[in-house]
């Protein structure tokens, strides 16, 4: 039978509080408190990858949180030529913690996204006078080794056109996707993971 009303008090909210816990010997606990406000959580954003939508949270003490629900670009920076620029993100190929937030493309801390290349492709460009991905006759010797100093796992990236990065920043609270491209050791990490992934598929 239905009670119409009934479920208008009843609030299921998102606690944080251990009331509700067993005693570490198994045991109930008697529950002599409601819940606090301080305790309260909130859903995740759970961000997804489309035109930029940011909502505004007040949070304990007046302040702000800002929740990306949706985000399209990101501030990048290359750590070894210790430059940063704004780029499109392109895809989540890779999450540690879930591969659900991997099939639908959820922005996180430390996800592993690829990201358009352009924007340092052009920079690197100007910078080192090389074109990327494409041999010129009458190279000097300086611009080969420019050229030469690139590792072959970023020029290929380059050659598609999309860069693997990491997420560093917590979409969520701050209202912003940046990180930084993925180099070196980390790469390598990260691109046996993807090809142990596609092999298992």
């Amino acid at each position: 039978p239905e009670f119409p009303g009934f479920f208008d008090d009843v609030k299921m909210g998102i606690s944080r509080d251990s009331r509700h816990k067993r005693r570490l010997t198994g045991g109930k606990r008697k529950i002599h408190q409601k819940k606090r406000k301080f305790e309260l959580g909130r859903p995740s954003a759970q961000t997804k990858i489309g035109h930029k939508r940011v909502h505004v949270v007040r949070t304990r003490g007046g302040n702000l949180k800002f929740r990306a629900l949706r985000l399209e670009a990101g501030n990048f920076s290359w750590p070894s030529e210790a430059i940063a620029h704004k780029t499109r993100i392109v895809d989540v190929v890779y999450n540690a913690s879930n591969n659900e937030l991997v099939r639908t493309k959820t922005l996180v801390k430390n996800a592993i996204v690829q990201i358009d290349a352009s924007p340092f492709r052009q920079w690197y460009e100007r910078k080192y006078n090389v074109m990327l991905g494409k041999k010129k006759e009458g190279e000097t010797e300086e611009q080969k080794k420019n050229a030469a100093a690139l590792a072959d796992t970023l020029k290929d990236q380059f050659n598609s056109g999309r860069l693997y990065a990491a997420i560093s920043s917590r979409p969520g609270q701050c209202g912003r996707a940046d990180g930084y491209i993925l180099e070196g050791d980390e790469l390598d990490f990260y691109l046996k993971k993807l090809q142990r992934k596609k092999k298992n598929k």
